[in-house]
């Protein structure tokens, strides 16, 4: 049997993106616009929701913690990526790279959870208009989001864990822009069945089932929806529905395609992921605040202060 250089491995080295040599440049200027509006969109969003009494309701509650996690989760590999990208080594340490999964797992999971809060939120906000108060109460709201914490951080450890338990030797080269399970687990040089069957359980399975949920749940909103005889309520009820159905669509998408689909080429891969990574992100502020005109409303006052302030 073929055995492996046994040379322990330090560092990884990121490869980037397949098929884009020459175009670093291009791709330095595309990726750091996104991130720097990704950062943008949602300060802006989650100033506004603070600072304004109005949104001080449990949707708007979760909806801050959303641009909290749309502002870390793009950073866990972007600015690596814009590092790489300038010309800089591609190398990453071994406790870098575990580090990266970590944190990457951690608040993907996180927003698993929290999108499927989301729409028990609006589930009890729609066919339950008159208990909505008592149900989702300040109370609830602080323990559903510690538990979206908590579960995101439980899923990361066990993941992160069963992957660095794995002796890795020789080869140490990721043909990708950022350290993940799918990239890494080949590199181990020793059996990661266990390791495939528990990442496949806890990247796969679980968005797939809080997917469901999520998806049980707008069922019920729809019929419900369809019975309120006013035309305004229901275009209201509606538009806020759609934006966040949008958001989920875009963020479940490219999770079931990476950890569920069949096996894509590497470049293919690194496609989808960036659609995941960074251009989603930046995607849901203007999704939240072109569907609320309340949110309009209020980014308009924000930017309006701060130019005021700025003397712009």
């Amino acid at each position: 049997m073929e055995m492996r250089n046994l040379s322990v491995v330090a560092e990884f080295i990121l490869l980037g993106i397949p098929h884009t040599e020459g175009l670093e440049a291009e791709l330095f200027i595309l990726f750091l616009t996104f991130y720097l509006f990704t950062l943008l969109g949602n300060l802006l969003i989650l100033t506004a929701i603070i600072s304004s009494s109005q949104f001080h309701t449990p949707m708007y509650f979760f909806l801050a913690n959303l641009s909290v996690f749309d502002i870390f989760f793009p950073s866990v590999s972007s600015p690596n990526m814009l590092f790489y990208l300038m010309g800089n080594s591609h190398a990453i340490s071994f406790q870098g790279c575990a580090s990266q999964i970590f944190f990457y797992h951690c608040l993907g999971g996180t927003e698993c959870f929290l999108y499927t809060v989301m729409a028990y939120d609006h589930f009890v906000a729609i066919c339950h208009p008159l208990r909505y108060k008592i149900i989702v109460n300040h109370k609830v709201c602080v323990i559903l989001t510690m538990g979206t914490w908590m579960g995101g951080c439980l899923h990361s450890t066990i993941l992160t864990f069963i992957t660095f338990r794995l002796p890795y030797c020789g080869l140490n080269e990721v043909n990708y822009f950022f350290c993940d399970i799918p990239i890494v687990l080949p590199l181990a040089c020793a059996d990661t069945s266990l390791a495939h069957m528990v990442s496949f359980t806890n990247v796969g399975l679980m968005p797939l089932i809080c997917f469901l949920f999520i998806f049980i749940s707008y069922i019920r909103i729809v019929l419900s929806i369809l019975k309120i005889h006013s035309s305004e309520s229901r275009r209201r009820a509606f538009s806020t529905c759609s934006a966040q159905l949008t958001s989920i669509l875009l963020f479940y998408g490219p999770v079931i395609l990476i950890y569920l689909g069949p096996a894509s080429t590497p470049w293919l891969g690194s496609v989808i992921q960036v659609l995941n990574n960074i251009i989603t992100p930046s995607l849901n502020s203007l999704i939240y605040s072109l569907r609320n005109k309340d949110v309009k409303s209020a980014l308009r006052k924000v930017l309006h202060q701060v130019v005021n302030t700025t003397g712009v």
